[in-house]
């Protein structure tokens, strides 16, 4: 969504703006061309993405800094530059196309593959510590809280039995363990198994405790007048995006039979999208990733 992106974020000549999931670098190289004197942090946790966005970025070397870390951490990094706010963050949530689309990383059923999906592929547990090691109700609650999956219990119950003969090493295993296991019935409008994959996915990347952090601390970090973008695309992370805007957005605490205001609380920024925005008919036909995308945004009160 590059151009509601753009029209929310307003990228201002000289401003500071911090791209907190780097990805290819798409959105960071629009923002500068938009902003040509702007400087820019941009953050991602995969080294391969760091490598990348920084051949896109070149151009602007001197007024870009790129840094292999998690978007949580942002606070901590932006006191290490010595920046005292920013006036723009963008985060687009999930994982990225190139992740998908790179077989041995795991994360699509599309290939068979290494059972990994970690976005950083260099520390964490896999998908296949989680699905081998876990406890039958552990899997249950990670199929069921983060995929949403009705049949999180028969899917965890077959898994633990399975892999009592073997362990889970590959995507195609799963996957196809997954299909036996939804009854037949009438055509799925998706694979069976990709819920339990964003489930494991979510899990493994702590992606949804991320979330929740990031964006407490980016509207912390916006000075007056600076922008928080977050694209989302399940609706887990909406509906956290949605509830934490809604939170800082909020006045008065207080109890309705209070006379008056004793909480004395005062809202930390204006919602600029009263219904998160989606991408439009274009975009699907030429990205059809971008037809669950969801974009909210709030602008930091003075």
């Amino acid at each position: 969504m590059p151009r509601e992106v753009l029209a929310l974020l307003e990228p201002q000549a000289g401003g500071v703006y911090l791209d907190g999931t780097l990805g290819g670098g798409g959105h960071a190289r629009l923002i500068l061309e938009a902003a040509p004197t702007a400087r820019l942090i941009g953050i991602d946790r995969d080294p391969a993405a760091i490598v990348r966005a920084g051949g896109i970025l070149a151009p602007w070397q001197t007024q870009v800094s790129l840094h292999q870390c998690t978007f949580d951490c942002a606070a901590e990094l932006v006191a290490e530059l010595g920046i005292d706010g920013l006036d723009g963050m963008l985060l687009d949530l999930g994982v990225s196309s190139h992740q998908l689309d790179t077989a041995d990383r795991g994360f699509s059923f599309r290939f068979d593959a290494p059972l990994d999906m970690r976005m950083n592929p260099q520390e964490g547990a896999t998908a296949a510590d989680l699905v081998n090691d876990l406890a039958e109700k552990q899997l249950v609650e990670i199929f069921f809280r983060y995929g949403e999956e009705r049949y999180a219990r028969r899917i965890a119950r077959n898994i633990v039995a399975q892999r009592v003969e073997r362990p889970f090493l590959r995507t195609f295993e799963l996957a196809e363990l997954v299909r036996r296991c939804i009854p037949k019935g009438k055509p799925q409008r998706i694979d069976p198994a990709t819920r339990v994959f964003q489930a494991l996915r979510i899990a493994v990347n702590a992606e949804l405790e991320q979330v929740e952090k990031g964006v407490k601390q980016g509207i912390r970090l916006l000075k007056p007048g600076g922008r928080l973008v977050v694209i989302s695309f399940h609706s887990l992370e909406d509906r956290m995006v949605k509830q934490l805007f809604r939170e800082a957005a909020t006045a008065c605490v207080c109890p309705p039979r209070l006379p008056i205001c004793r909480c004395g609380r005062t809202p930390e920024v204006e919602i600029l999208t009263r219904k998160g925005l989606k991408a439009q008919e274009t975009e699907i036909a030429f990205n059809p990733r971008s037809r669950s995308a969801v974009l909210r945004a709030v602008r930091r009160l003075g």
